[in-house]
């Protein structure tokens, strides 16, 4: 059996179909079971658990051949992380009670960055965990094309994209969630006893103008991508209703200076199957 957590969302959800069409057995994690009924019609165990929970994560991961973890975003925290300090020794204890087969967490491109900003959250999480005894693999995936879901609004409204993703012909590591989903569930059903790294984008990298250039195409009108200039970004998260925007700031920094990136640059990481046009006509 595997214990799913984020379930209900993109990755999750991907994760456990994959699964599922391989004939194993999916235990749903979940806040809240009365969420759970279509997962349930598939065939899947439901548990409750917040990811704050020791006791209740315990139970749910008690049993299971694999685990995957998926925290909840935090677009927001507070300086120091504090609430991935507290999820990194919640997931360390509950994993350490039940003491899976093997656990998958789903971590970010850029963990090993030294420079503090948004994705360090997941940084603290991969080093605490990194203490568990038991085999882990942390996957760390690119900047996932789903998010590009607000362009497809804008550009379908005035046709033109805000892009904090600067400059403009900068290609970026994307890749999409059914990749992820995929290549999680593979791993969760493979058979290894150690602490591993991998690292995953799409087929190719994509910069900003393409992404206005392939919306162009399925949309059948005129699109183009507008940078949004540096000095308007915190004052424009603040109105948004931030009140910590730098570690926000510092994560597209380090998109675009560079210095976000897998640990051994391009060369090394795993490609997807899925296209970027793949995925837009799917969010169209």
């Amino acid at each position: 059996m595997f214990a799913i957590t984020g379930i209900t969302g993109n990755v999750g959800g991907n994760v456990a179909r994959n699964l599922l069409a391989a004939g194993r057995p999916v235990r749903a994690v979940m806040r809240d079971v009365r969420k759970g009924d279509g997962w349930a019609q598939r065939g899947c165990e439901l548990a409750t658990a917040d990811i704050l929970d020791v006791a209740a994560l315990a139970s749910a991961f008690e049993g299971a051949e694999g685990v995957f973890v998926l925290v909840p975003p935090n677009f927001d925290p507070a300086p120091s992380f504090p609430e991935a300090r507290a999820t990194a020794a919640t997931l360390k204890s509950a994993i350490e009670r039940a003491r899976p087969g093997r656990v998958v967490y789903l971590s970010t491109i850029g963990a090993q960055a030294g420079e503090p900003n948004l994705l360090t959250q997941h940084t603290i999480i991969e080093q605490v965990l990194g203490e568990l005894s038991m085999p882990i693999v942390f996957l760390r995936p690119g900047w996932f094309m789903e998010n590009s879901r607000w362009d497809v609004a804008a550009a379908r409204e005035n046709g033109v994209i805000p892009s904090f993703l600067q400059p403009l012909d900068k290609p970026v590591p994307m890749v999409a969630t059914a990749d992820v989903g995929r290549v999680a569930a593979e791993v969760l059903q493979g058979i290894w006893n150690d602490r591993r790294v991998i690292e995953l984008e799409g087929p190719r990298r994509v910069t900003p103008d393409e992404v206005a250039a392939t919306l162009t195409e399925l949309l059948g009108r005129p699109v183009r991508m507008d940078a949004v200039p540096r000095e308007t970004w915190e004052p424009l998260f603040r109105s948004q209703g931030m009140k910590n925007p730098t570690p926000r700031i510092r994560m597209l920094d380090g998109f675009n200076e560079g210095w976000i990136e897998f640990e051994n640059g391009e060369a090394s990481s795993r490609k997807g199957e899925v296209a970027l046009k793949t995925v837009f006509q799917m969010l169209i």
